[in-house]
């Protein structure tokens, strides 16, 4: 399976609590709930689509336990997330969990746990939310493809998904829209590290 980190982020790479402002309050976060404004139809269309592509979700321990919490309580019958989120396998990288309660849940062990799970038929393994995990995978050559939406909105404190970055990363756009909201969606797939070069001066591009 190829592994896919699929996150929301804003303009200054904000991650943290997208949905609510009570969803994440770690270290103080107060300025949740900044995607909503810009959620449309396309979005919620697309991000969809995105879901159906899963064959098993990849989290790390603290967006396992506010998933595993609040996934199960949703019972909208129209809701196009619900049912396959609660249905789909669960892999959750972590030392301290002993077994999970959002079924079917399977307990990871380190990176070479993940890299066995890579080894499994199937389409995408999909890492939501989970930004420190899916930055010790990027950094590990394990991740694949990076699907973000981003919204144009500035926050200015909260936890960024990028901000543990470790080795560089290369990374080649391979999908981009904009929704009438003005969301960015944006697929990027993983080519291993950054590309460096000195500038040379504009006639070096023409």
């Amino acid at each position: 399976m190829r592994i896919v980190l699929t996150e929301f982020v804003t303009l200054d790479g904000v991650s943290q609590g997208p949905g609510s402002p009570t969803e994440d309050t770690t270290d103080g976060f107060s300025r949740g709930g900044w995607l909503v404004p810009f959620i449309d139809e396309v979005f919620v269309r697309r991000t969809a689509e995105w879901l159906t592509l899963a064959d098993g979700l990849l989290l790390g321990r603290r967006t396992y336990d506010a998933f595993a919490r609040d996934w199960p309580q949703i019972t909208d019958p129209d809701d196009p997330f619900t049912e396959r989120m609660n249905a789909l396998p669960k892999y959750v990288v972590s030392s301290t969990l002993a077994e999970g309660s959002w079924n079917p849940t399977t307990v990871v062990s380190g990176l070479e746990g993940v890299a066995e799970l890579k080894k499994l038929p199937g389409n995408e393994l999909q890492i939501h939310g989970s930004a420190r995990l899916g930055n010790a995978l990027l950094k590990a050559g394990l991740v694949d493809l990076v699907r973000l939406a981003v919204a144009p909105t500035v926050i200015g404190a909260g936890r960024r998904l990028f901000e543990h970055p470790g080795d560089t990363a290369g990374l080649r756009l391979a999908k981009h829209e904009a929704t009438p909201s003005g969301l960015l969606l944006l697929e990027y797939e993983a080519v291993g590290a950054a590309r460096m070069a000195e500038y040379e001066g504009v006639t070096a591009f023409v």
